[in-house]
Parts: C-alpha cells; sequence; structure tokens
C-alpha cells in the first residue's frame, strides 16, 4: 500500500487527503518510482479547483513533478534499470497519472534521469519551470543576445528559471512584479531590471531600458486587463506569450497596439513542445546543460513534509514564496 493525494471533491487546498491505495505494477511503456520529492505547481492547485485545462475525474490524483529512484519497468522499457535515480517531466495528462505520494507510476516517455549532483529537492523543481521557459522563448521564440524580455510574475519558479534562461542566452532580463517586497529578491536572483507595477508604468520603464526599441518578448502567467500594458512595452514584430490565466478578469485583446507594431499575441502551454519529441529532446539538453553548466539553479523557496500537503498548497497559493515550492517523502 501507498500514500497517495488525492480529492473527491473540487475545492480549496483542504480538499487534499491521503488515501491509502495499491498503485499495483507498471503497465507496458510504463515506470514506477519511489518518490523521495515532489515539485508542486499552480497548474496543480488549479487542477484541484476546478479551474484547470482539463475537468478532473474524481476522486482524482494529481501531481506532474516527482524525483527518486525506478522500483519497477512495465513491458518494453528500454534505457532504464531498477534503482536508477530520475525525475519526471509534466508530459501527460493528470487525469492518466498523478505523483504526488510516495509512490507513482508514469509513462517512460516523461522520465528523466536527471544530473547527479542534483539533490532530491533539485531534481523535483526542474522540468516544469525550465521546459515552460525554454519553449516559449528558445524553441518557439529564438531569443537573441541583446533582445530584451518582460517577465510578469518573476518571483515564481518559471518566473526565475525564464530569467535564468535570458541571461545565460546574453538577452536582457526585465522582472515584474506589483509591489516592492521582492525587488530586491529579484535583483539578488539575477533580474538585470526589475520594474514595480504598482509605482512604475511598466510600457515607459521597458521603453527606458531598451532605448525606446520595446521589449522582444513579454513572458506573462498573468493575463487580464496587464496585456494592454504588456502590449505597449513591446517592440515591433514582438510577441507576447501567455502561459496562465492568474488573473480572475477578463483578458481584453489590445488591437491597436498589435495593429500599430505588428505584435503577436500567443497562448503557450509547455505541453506545446513536451508532445513533440524533437522539440522535447532539445529542451531536455539544454536543461542538462544548464545545470551542469551552472547557468540553471532551481531556487527553493520551502519544503514541506508529504503529510502537511494541504498546508504546501495553501503556502504555493498564499505568493509569498520566491522560487520552487517542493514536498519531500
Amino acid at each position: 500500500m501507498s500514500r497517495i493525494v488525492r480529492f473527491h471533491r473540487t475545492g480549496g487546498p483542504e480538499v487534499l487527503q491521503l488515501d491509502e491505495l495499491d498503485i499495483g505494477r507498471p503497465k507496458a511503456g510504463e515506470i514506477r518510482i519511489r518518490v523521495r520529492a515532489l515539485g508542486l505547481n499552480r497548474a496543480e492547485s488549479m487542477f484541484r479547483s476546478g479551474a484547470y485545462l482539463e475537468n478532473p475525474n474524481l476522486p482524482a490524483k494529481l501531481g506532474y513533478e516527482a524525483a527518486g529512484e525506478v522500483e519497477a519497468l512495465g513491458e518494453g522499457v528500454t534505457g532504464f534499470a531498477v534503482g536508477d535515480a530520475v525525475s519526471t517531466i509534466p508530459a501527460f495528462s493528470m487525469n492518466q497519472y498523478g505523483v504526488y505520494g510516495d509512490a507513482a507510476i508514469v509513462p517512460a516517455h516523461a522520465v528523466v534521469k536527471h544530473p547527479a549532483n542534483l539533490s532530491w529537492i533539485e531534481a523535483a523543481a526542474i522540468w516544469m519551470q525550465y521546459l515552460t521557459a525554454y519553449g516559449a522563448l528558445v524553441e518557439i521564440g529564438g531569443l537573441a543576445k541583446g533582445e530584451a524580455v518582460v517577465i510578469t510574475a518573476a518571483s515564481s519558479s518559471v518566473g526565475l528559471a525564464a530569467i535564468q534562461i535570458v541571461n545565460g542566452l546574453g538577452a536582457v532580463s526585465i522582472a515584474a512584479t506589483r509591489t516592492d517586497a521582492k525587488r530586491d529578491a529579484l535583483l539578488k536572483a539575477g533580474a538585470q531590471h526589475v520594474i514595480v507595477t504598482q509605482q512604475q508604468d511598466i510600457a515607459k520603464e521597458v521603453l527606458r531600458i531598451t532605448g525606446g526599441k520595446g521589449a522582444r518578448f513579454a513572458f506573462d502567467p498573468v493575463a487580464g486587463r496587464g496585456v494592454e500594458a504588456l502590449a505597449g512595452a513591446m517592440g515591433d514584430g514582438g510577441t507576447v506569450f501567455l502561459y496562465g490565466a492568474l488573473a480572475e478578469e477578463p483578458t481584453p485583446f489590445p488591437l491597436f497596439p498589435a495593429l500599430s507594431k505588428n505584435l503577436v499575441i500567443r497562448g503557450y502551454t509547455l505541453f506545446s513542445i513536451v508532445g513533440k519529441p524533437e522539440s522535447l529532446n532539445r529542451g531536455k539538453r539544454f536543461v542538462i546543460d544548464g545545470l551542469a553548466a551552472g547557468r540553471l539553479k532551481p531556487l527553493i523557496a520551502r519544503s514541506f513534509p508529504l503529510q502537511d500537503i494541504v498546508e504546501a498548497h495553501r503556502y504555493l497559493e498564499s505568493n509569498q514564496q520566491i522560487g520552487k515550492v517542493v514536498v519531500t517523502v
């Protein structure tokens, strides 16, 4: 029997519970993992609350990112052995698989042998954040040296990953945060510029920073009315990547800035690249090389034990954190 986190109704963090389940052995093409650490993501809290891209089939498991050891291999799985240290990539539906628990079964295509120098906590904190930022800015956007990127919700794990990737490519990282509270932490985390949006006009500040050229990309999980301000910060031919919907308000289309600047307002999720083997392989190599070279290093905000999964989700949704929230098993 394994302790598996499930929810039997949608709602707040309090709906999460630890159920004793026999998850069985892996089927063909699957791997069973003894979980040592879990990385928490906003997508999971949205799935739990019924506000995600897909509705949960109740009672539902959840979780995209885990790190641990291979316990068993399903038929046809090659390249792994029992005892291997591995981590999981968000490349599956949470209605089919979920990794919150002390054991998990996942598809083999979503399992990676991570760099040996990573701790379990670090290994559980890499794939969602780095592949999400890589997919938009590098794989799709082709970010070049010297180009400016506006990164909203910059203190999130994905925001911090974007800062590291932008800096590593020799581009200009411009972090946006609502208040002064996280300004110094963002600068310490590597942001070349920080804009406090409750005090500063983001479009004016970006134009000042870029000498009037505007940004090449905006990387935004918030949406809502702020998209209009981001459009004003873009340079000609720029792209606004919308990869989330944290704002509860409608998102207006910035028609006149889009027309005058030839902008692209693009919806994006990590699944844009993980479903394409060649793109996923390029992304994995980019992340592994970056971790090995020290260009990429996950920042851990706080860790919780598995029995405190409800409190971990409450903290995730508090917006206090700078970096990744992790659960140890």
